[in-house]
């Protein structure tokens, strides 16, 4: 009994540990998401007061949109996904094979 307790005590502590780390990686990109949102309303706000952000906006944007997917977090976790997988619509996905008739 009492080795099933110390087993039980070792799992919740490495629980705990990882729950920590967990938190503190949240915390990291909810700050990176917040300085993005703040990059991206400012832009917004300047392109709207220069004149509708027509001509000069779009390739302002591509660029911001290349710098933010080339950025990595200081410490990802042995679990991280590739940052393939992060790109919006899928693409980081396989293609679906045909199904055969």
């Amino acid at each position: 009994m009492e080795r099933l307790n110390t087993k039980l005590y070792l799992q919740n502590c490495y629980i705990m540990k990882e729950n920590e780390r967990l938190r503190k990686a949240a915390l990291l990109l909810n700050q990176e998401n917040q300085a993005l949102l703040s990059e991206l309303k400012h832009r917004l706000a300047k392109s709207a007061a220069g004149g509708g952000g027509g001509g000069g906006g779009g390739s302002n944007n591509s660029k911001g949109n290349a710098a933010a997917g080339n950025r990595v977090s200081p410490k990802p976790g042995v679990d991280a996904a590739p940052p393939s997988s992060h790109q919006a619509g899928g693409k980081g996905m396989p293609a679906t094979k045909p199904k055969p008739k």
